[in-house]
This record gives structure tokens, C-alpha cells and sequence, in this order.
């Protein structure tokens, strides 16, 4: 078995993916607990300022086990749409600790929010004046764009000219206008500019977002928003963001703004990848091996319905082979699943052991934006997701989707 990285980080415990399948099923989403909380821990250690937040993206994963450890582990919620706040309240997260960060949302969708008691962020001066038209009176936060974007995929940038997201600093005059029309209280501002970013542009976006926060009175937090890298290239030697450093210098603008301004501010992250990326593997399996001309093909069950981001984003995911192999017999082959697109791609021209049908494949990296962007495109089942405890024992999380729960809501 090639199970370099994952051997190191003990990530499978007692336990051997080829029975995890046999068990489960395949395809099949794999946690490890003990990974999840220790990054939960490194998020909230980050910086020794005393009045810091650290706000789970919850759109990176929403299973409710995940989102109920990341609750004990002292992490609030950030939400970006009415069914990720369901989610948040049934695991136990109370109104206070949501921020929900929204984008182009219905009135129907900000009356959900504001009914319930939840803190929004909207990111236009057209929804601003929806909410003061719903809640005149009420208490906003404001999702700015400060003009810095960065990301490996231009999907997965966020700040900029051209992206959707954020006001430009050229409309707060209009901003005040529409606060003061409708007697609003804008109480925190923030922004994400994308993902996978160094440290040295996510801290000058810091500086930028404190640059707009001068412009406003009274705010009561600031969020910097999330977007920390993991290394997708393990196999290849990258190696973790350096964490000391980010956590110094956030502490250091964060110390010297509160200062500047004489208050106790509340300063936020926003982390979703960085928490459960690394403490989730994809299993599937190889159904068939060929060759079209020079090109060679495994085919899995791994089709983009259960995984998309190589589709949408191009990622890059490392990628170990479990069952009987050659590791002196590698060769170069295109992972690809079982979708009728020809976009199907897990890996392109990938030096691999040689494949044999039925060996399992793991798909490190996978627990950000895995499941949670899953579908039934096809009419194929979503896979299970199961969790091995911090104790070592196995818990099923999320079952399998049958036929009967894909026809369930057709009339």
C-alpha cells in the first residue's frame, strides 16, 4: 500500500481503507477527529490578543457531528445561506455566536436571519437598503472589497474588480447615506478577498480592511475574513503555512488598532479549509483500467457528483493507492470517474503505481468543499461519511443516499 502521508499523520488509526470500503461502500468520505480538533485548536491559539474570534466556515463542511465538535472546541459559526443556519442551531450553536455572511439574498431570505436573531453581512448598498426598508433600526455588518484578490483559481478569488463580491470603498459615502436613512447601526465590517493564499497578501488585505474601518464610528468587531492555505502538495514536500508568523503580525495590527482607536475591538477569522480540508479522505474504487491511443485511464466511481473541485477549480489533490500493487512499476494515467462529461477528471497524467481494477484510491485533502458541493447529478447516490474517533472507534456520520431518497421530493 502507498500510504506515505497518511501513515504519518496516523490518519486511519487501527483502521485499513480497503476494509473502511468493504464496510461502508464506495465512494466513501473518511474524518479523522483527532486532526479536526487539532486544527479547531491552532485557529483559536492563532494570536494572543484577548478579544478574538474564530468563526467556522461552516460552507467547507456541514455535517452536523463535525459542526457539533467544532462547538466544543469554543469555535462560533460563519453562515452563508438559511439552511447552513438550520444546521448551525440543530448542532447546538445559539443566534449570538452566527455571522451571517450573505450574497444576493431574497428580503424572505434576511427576514429568516433577522427573526431568528442572527448578525448579517451584506455586500451591496442595493441589499443595504433592503434590510433598512425590513429592519429600520437594526444592527448590520458590512462585507467590504478592498481591492486585493488572490487565489490558485480564478473561481476561488474574491476580491477585485472582478468578482461579485464586496463594496468598493468609493461607495461609503453612499453607505453612510442609506445607514443614516434608515437609522441603521453598522456594528462590524469585513471581507475575503480568496483562498489559498500566502500570508504576505492576506496581511495586506488586513491593512486595507483597517484603511475602510477608519472611515466608520462605532464598529464593535472587524473580520479578516478566512482563506489560510493547507499544502495539497504534500507527496511533492510543500509544507504547512508558517502559522507563527501570521499569528504574530495579526497580533501586532490587531494591538495597535485597538490602541489607535481606544477600545476594546473584537477582531474575527473566518477559517473553513484550513479547519477540515486535512482531516478528510475521499475513498473510491477502480473499476477499470484503459487506453485510448497513448493515453492511458483509470476509471472510479470518484465522478465530479461526489468530488468537484478538480472539475470547477483545477485542484490538485494527492492521492494514495490501497490493495495490491507494483510501487516499482509506476506509470503516468488520468484518474477519471463516472460521470457522462467529459470533464470527469480527478487527476491528469498522475505517475502512479501501477492500477489494477478494484484497488482504492484516497483523495487526501478532501474534507473542505467535498461533500459539502456534492450532488445526485446522474441520479448517483451521495456517498456516507463516517468519523474515526479521537478513541479510534468508527461512527457512522451520514448514510449512504438511497434511490428512494433521490425520487423522494418528485410529484
Amino acid at each position: 500500500m502507498n500510504r506515505s502521508i497518511t501513515d504519518s499523520t496516523n490518519f486511519y488509526q487501527s483502521h485499513n481503507p480497503v476494509d473502511l470500503v468493504a464496510t461502508y461502500g464506495s465512494p466513501l468520505y473518511v474524518y479523522n477527529e483527532n486532526i479536526f480538533r487539532t486544527k479547531c485548536q491552532e485557529m483559536i491559539n492563532l494570536t494572543s490578543y484577548p478579544n478574538f474570534k474564530v468563526n467556522y466556515a461552516i460552507k467547507a463542511n456541514t455535517n452536523l457531528t463535525l459542526l457539533r465538535i467544532a462547538k466544543e472546541e469554543g469555535l462560533c459559526a460563519d453562515v452563508s445561506s438559511p439552511g447552513e443556519i438550520v444546521a448551525a442551531l440543530t448542532a447546538g450553536f445559539a443566534p449570538k455566536d452566527l455571522f451571517f455572511i450573505a450574497n444576493n439574498i431574497s428580503a424572505e431570505e434576511m427576514t429568516f436571519a433577522i427573526n431568528k436573531g442572527i448578525l448579517l453581512s451584506l455586500d451591496s448598498v442595493s441589499q443595504l437598503e433592503t434590510y433598512g426598508r425590513l429592519n429600520p433600526g437594526g444592527e448590520i455588518a458590512l462585507r467590504f472589497n478592498g481591492g486585493i484578490g488572490g487565489g490558485h483559481h480564478e473561481n476561488v478569488i474574491t476580491g477585485g474588480d472582478e468578482t461579485k463580491f464586496g463594496i468598493r470603498a468609493t461607495y461609503i459615502p453612499h453607505v453612510k447615506a442609506v445607514l443614516a436613512k434608515y437609522n441603521l447601526r453598522l456594528i462590524g465590517i469585513n471581507h475575503h478577498f480568496g483562498s489559498q493564499n500566502p500570508v504576505e497578501l492576506y496581511l495586506d488585505g488586513v491593512e486595507e480592511l483597517l484603511t475602510i474601518a477608519r472611515h466608520f464610528e462605532g464598529l464593535e468587531f472587524i473580520d479578516f475574513g478566512g482563506g489560510f492555505s493547507i499544502p495539497y502538495h504534500k507527496q511533492q514536500g510543500e509544507v504547512p503555512m508558517d502559522l507563527a508568523v501570521l499569528g504574530h503580525a495579526l497580533t501586532r495590527y490587531m494591538e495597535a488598532y485597538a490602541k489607535e482607536q481606544n477600545n476594546n475591538l473584537v477582531f474575527m477569522i473566518e477559517p473553513g479549509r484550513y479547519i477540515c480540508a486535512e482531516s478528510g479522505v475521499l475513498l473510491g474504487t477502480v473499476h477499470s483500467v484503459k487506453e485510448n491511443g497513448d493515453t492511458k485511464f483509470a476509471g472510479t466511481d470518484l465522478g465530479f457528483s461526489v468530488f468537484a473541485r478538480t472539475t470547477l477549480y483545477e485542484s490538485h489533490h494527492d492521492i494514495e493507492v490501497y490493495g495490491s500493487t507494483s510501487e516499482n512499476n509506476q506509470s503516468h494515467i488520468h484518474i477519471v470517474g463516472n460521470q457522462c462529461e467529459s470533464g470527469d477528471y480527478i487527476a491528469k497524467s498522475r505517475q502512479l503505481p501501477h492500477l489494477r481494477e478494484g484497488n482504492i484510491l484516497g483523495i487526501l485533502d478532501a474534507g473542505a468543499y467535498g461533500y459539502s458541493m456534492s450532488s445526485q447529478y446522474n441520479l448517483r447516490p451521495r456517498p456516507a461519511e463516517v468519523l474515526i474517533k479521537s478513541d479510534g472507534d468508527l461512527k457512522l456520520i451520514r448514510r449512504r443516499d438511497t434511490y428512494e431518497d433521490m425520487l423522494a421530493n418528485m410529484l
